[in-house]
């Protein structure tokens, strides 16, 4: 099973259709859309601007993570996707 639950919305999607987030186990970098080979704790968000705006007003994504996020990673996800 591929499926992966968005934190903005709560859905079950296939994780090829969802953003996906991590922090970089080594570094503690956060990278948008890593390949598969990076190793982290990851979270996933659909394409979609309501559920980024769900996700980081309920500060769900960097619960997931389990870190504080930077300043700007809002604004990246909202004008890349």
């Amino acid at each position: 099973m591929s499926d992966r639950k968005c934190v903005g919305c709560g859905q079950f999607k296939d994780k090829d259709k969802l953003i996906k987030i991590t922090k970089e186990n080594v570094s503690g970098d956060i990278i948008i859309n890593g390949g598969n080979k990076i190793f982290g704790r990851s979270a996933y968000l659909c394409y979609n601007n309501s559920c980024i705006e769900a996700a980081f007003k309920k500060n769900k994504i960097a619960k997931a993570l389990k870190t504080s996020l930077p300043e700007d990673l809002k604004g990246k996800l909202i004008d890349e996707f």
